[in-house]
């Protein structure tokens, strides 16, 4: 039988981010005098990429934004950002070991999130465990960003797997809207970066820690 291909959301699932990435927001909102977002607004924000997350922090502020000023913030977020990627960044308890425990069954694991492919290797590294993963798709990997499915139907090909044997795991609608108009079962973690609780958005398992992941996996495939 072919072995499991598990599928991860980065930021918010495997790593806690929301620190750095509001940094980053924060150091280009302050060259448009606008005042500093604090990390606890992070659930609402986060979730869609850099240039939604810009965008998402103008708004709330109350301020236009043009495209080209987008576009300038973009990259200065993005040259910010790289640089202290992993400043305040950890790992959620338990991923290192859980991890090390589906490789341990053969499962091949990927990564599917909406940071660029270059910011998500950058961070993996950092963090110690890129070499975990087959593969590591960004959002400009292929072009498109979930919830379109293209991005995680083709991390499931380029690990090797096949997707009546691919669970995804995430921690929010985009998530969860991704892996469904993919066909692939979803395993929702429930302390990441969403302002509706994932029990109300309809995966097909919840866990509250790392430890209950391969045992959900189990359960479901």
């Amino acid at each position: 039988m072919t072995p499991l291909t598990l599928v991860f959301d980065l930021d918010g699932t495997l790593a806690e981010t929301a620190p750095d990435l509001i940094g980053a927001l924060n150091h280009v909102l302050a060259g448009d005098d606008i005042a500093p977002v604090p990390v606890e607004a992070a659930r609402s924000l986060l979730g869609a990429g850099a240039r939604a997350l810009i965008e998402r922090g103008y708004a709330r502020a109350g301020r236009e934004l043009t495209r080209a000023r987008l576009d300038a913030q973009f990259d200065a977020f993005l040259e910010f950002y790289d640089a202290h990627i992993a400043d305040h960044s950890t790992l959620f308890p338990g991923v290192l070991a859980c991890l090390d425990r589906c490789r341990a069954e053969g499962w091949r694991l990927a990564v599917c999130t909406n940071k660029l492919e270059h910011s998500s290797h950058l961070l993996l590294g950092k963090l110690g465990v890129a070499e975990r993963f087959t593969f590591v798709c960004g959002q400009d990997t292929f072009g498109v960003a979930k919830p379109d499915p293209k991005p995680l139907l083709e991390t499931v090909a380029r690990a090797g797997g096949v997707i009546a044997r691919s669970v995804m795991v995430g921690d929010s609608v985009t998530d969860i809207r991704t892996a469904r108009a993919a066909g692939v079962l979803v395993v929702a973690v429930d302390f990441g970066y969403t302002d509706v609780p994932v029990t109300e958005l309809g995966p097909d398992r919840v866990i509250s820690h790392f430890d209950a992941l391969d045992g959900a996996v189990r359960a479901l495939t």
